[in-house]
């Protein structure tokens, strides 16, 4: 709620044993300096930040910004889409390029692996959802239906059953082995940006299926389908029962959202907001967490926290 102070780092020289000299511009402070990081305050506001350098740049395997990112259960392969147009394989320890995967039409805008690590799921602007062998890089399968182009994916427990949500406003359930939808589990009517499904809370009700699911369907029951939207509402669904758990509004559109265990969620909304609600009653937020008003674009559970990515 208050201006950004805005302020420059500048390198004047290298100490003997190799590190930086470093200044920085007035309302900012310099602190401890390493090889690796740098320790940065602003006492006017009482913050201050840590920098650290990179281990590892891989600087080969895109020629421009990288839209999505994935590394296999095992850590030993990479898979990334970019906005020059590629998606592409790389060995996690050298960034070494091992497979291009190419067949959408126009930008691929999701890209992960299946848990076994030997399969990628991506989707595109081309409103094609499509299966790729990490070993010789074909496409064995492309699952269309959607009308717009795929935003995100998720995958239900090892994979014989998969999720996309599309810009047309559905979330569709894709059987792997026969090809086929096998569902639309919601209809928006506005674009979903993000997906993510979860192991429900026993105390939830999920709703019962209106006819009964199809013997492809595998791992949908007990789960929860979150859908983060466009038109500023979080939406819980019922991934066998197709019916709606709860719908929680924000303060702008939906672009992500994670499960952190089987009760809590977290959201990341358009103007910076990262809310955590409990699945068995979102009328109000657990936290809002608002750092900077620069969107929100990916969320990942990670140890007893979670990891958040925004536009700034």
């Amino acid at each position: 709620g208050k201006p950004t102070l805005y302020g420059s780092l500048t390198r004047r020289g290298l100490s003997n044993e190799g590190v930086p000299d470093i200044a920085a511009s007035e309302g900012f402070m310099v602190g401890e300096v390493t090889k690796r990081s740098i320790l940065i305050s602003c006492p006017h506001e009482n913050v201050s930040t840590k920098f650290l350098a990179p281990y590892t740049t891989f600087s080969r395997i895109h020629q421009k910004s990288i839209t999505c990112l994935d590394i296999s259960s095992g850590g030993g392969l990479g898979v990334s889409t970019s906005t020059d147009g590629t998606m592409k394989i790389w060995q996690a320890a050298n960034g070494e390029i091992r497979r291009l995967l190419e067949g959408h039409v126009y930008d691929v805008n999701c890209c992960r692996f299946f848990p076994s690590g030997l399969v990628v799921l991506s989707g595109g602007m081309d409103a094609q959802l499509k299966i790729w062998s990490a070993e010789d890089a074909s496409c064995v399968v492309t699952f269309k239906g959607h009308k717009g182009g795929i935003l995100d994916t998720a995958i239900v427990e090892r994979g014989r059953n998969v999720l996309s949500c599309s810009r047309d406003g559905t979330a569709r359930l894709w059987d792997c082995g026969k090809s086929a939808c096998l569902g639309v589990i919601a209809d928006c009517g506005s674009p979903v940006n993000g997906i993510a499904v979860g192991t429900a809370d026993n105390s939830l009700n999920l709703g019962t299926p209106e006819k009964v699911p199809s013997e492809r369907e595998v791992g949908t029951e007990g789960k929860i389908l979150l859908l983060a939207r466009e038109d500023k509402k979080l939406q819980g669904v019922g991934l066998q029962s197709r019916q709606p758990v709860f719908l929680f509004v924000g303060s702008d559109a939906f672009n992500c959202c994670a499960f952190l265990s089987s009760t809590y969620i977290l959201a990341g909304t358009q103007d910076g907001n990262i809310y955590q609600l409990d699945v068995r009653n979102t009328n109000t937020p657990i936290q809002v967490i608002h750092r900077s008003g620069a969107p929100v674009l990916s969320l990942l559970p990670y140890r007893d926290g979670f990891i958040a990515s925004q536009g700034n």
